[in-house]
């Protein structure tokens, strides 16, 4: 069957929330690989990470991994 074959009709468009939510398929297998760890915060910066609201842990790997890349390129 070839694409244009295909009937797409019954599928309704996608929002600009719901694509606004997506992720590369790269990102979400990094996400997939992550390891549960334990960490010691200073309450304050534990407060200040979940202000934000949910995905604190999401944060912080965020945080950290552009301290990497950026001590990194800067090798």
């Amino acid at each position: 069957m070839r694409d244009a074959d295909i009937d797409y009709s019954d599928i309704p468009e996608l929002t600009d929330e719901e694509l606004g939510r997506m992720v590369r398929v790269r990102a979400a297998r990094l996400k997939a690989a992550r390891r549960p760890i334990s960490i010691r915060l200073e309450p304050a910066v534990l407060a200040w990470l979940k202000r934000s609201g949910p995905g604190y842990q999401t944060r912080i790997n965020k945080i950290l991994r552009e301290a990497m890349e950026r001590v990194l390129s800067e090798r």
